[in-house]
């Protein structure tokens, strides 16, 4: 007998939080319930607005669409492919299938790389709390690239332990990634562990750390069709991002690709809720153990959902809450 359930979220955000061309005010999304006779599972669909191809209105569609098909499915002893399905569709349909076969570890690593929007002050507590390796996140291309430059060595002066990861999503002009790096300091490179896309195109970011010598890595690049994981000069990680990318299956086939190439593979969030947040920790801690994820988002939302991330003091919400709906 299989049963499932569909649940639409939203829940207000930081007023600050701007992504790419547009103020995020909520954030929604959709839970999901699977089950087979005494087993269940539970998955979240989310997708990004301003990054995600699909809305949420067209995951909910295809969802329920699935859904129905899954149940029918079973008197004819089918299996439904998700690969054709939205990415955020089939990320949360594959990790709610995983949960209710047992497939999904329990741990989660919930060690984040704290991330900072603009005022570096902000990373300076969280940093003295950290356990084992300093990491540290920062958005750049924001502001000016000297400013993000001289943010970086200043950071990476003050604090002798810290490695920093950096986020320009293909920003910056070859001429402004190379004004970002005439301000940090070549004894200080070596602590940069990466920088995502930080130009508009993948030769100019490649150009840019034989230039440099700060390491990259790809974001946006996995996501496209053309991609492939290939071991290159200063390449140290690609950066997967479950909600953008697809089904959990997809997910563990680039790590695993990564990871035969010498590449390190970080998990990060899309700004999920605390429900797809700790299913990404589950997912980081199972295959990429070694590795902190980045998933350093929650506190951007005004509460938790259903499942609580490991030692927020946000509020949490369960399925009764207004600010949740159920659509079937």
């Amino acid at each position: 007998m299989r049963e499932y359930h569909l649940y639409r979220y939203s829940i207000p955000v930081d007023s600050q939080l701007i992504l790419r061309n547009r103020f995020l005010k909520c954030r929604e999304g959709l839970l999901v319930q699977v089950k087979c006779k005494d087993k269940e599972g539970w998955g979240e669909i989310a997708p990004l607005p301003e990054f995600s191809q699909e809305t949420l209105e067209q995951a909910q569609a295809q969802s329920i669409q699935w859904l129905k098909q899954w149940d029918e499915a079973r008197s004819k002893n089918e299996k439904l492919s998700l690969e054709s399905l939205y990415p955020s569709v089939a990320f949360g349909l594959s990790c709610a299938l995983a949960e209710m076969q047992g497939e999904l570890g329990e741990q989660g690593n919930y060690q984040t790389a704290p991330l900072c929007y603009g005022d570096p002050d902000e990373l300076y507590e969280p940093l003295d709390q950290m356990q084992g390796e300093k990491v540290a996140k920062i958005k750049v291309g924001m502001y000016e690239a000297n400013r993000d430059g001289l943010i970086a060595d200043m950071l990476l002066e003050a604090i002798p332990d810290l490695h920093l990861r950096l986020d320009a999503n293909r920003s910056w002009t070859s001429a402004k990634a190379a004004m970002f790096a005439k301000y940090v300091k070549p004894e200080h490179r070596a602590r940069i562990q990466f920088l995502e896309e930080p130009c508009k195109t993948r030769e100019e970011s490649r150009q840019f750390a034989q230039d440099t010598g700060i390491n990259i890595a790809w974001d946006e690049s996995v996501r496209e069709p053309d991609f492939e994981v290939k071991a290159e000069p200063h390449l140290a990680a690609i950066v997967i991002k479950p909600t953008l990318v697809g089904s959990l299956q997809k997910c563990i086939n680039l790590i695993e690709q990564a990871h035969a190439q010498g590449i390190k593979a970080v998990i990060s969030s899309s700004i999920e809720s605390s429900f797809g947040l700790t299913q990404l920790a589950r997912i980081a801690q199972q295959y990429t153990p070694s590795v902190t994820p980045g998933l350093d988002t929650l506190d951007l939302m005004e509460c938790q959902v259903v499942r609580q991330w490991q030692d927020s003091e946000l509020p949490l919400i369960g399925l009764e809450s207004e600010l949740i709906e159920q659509i079937l």
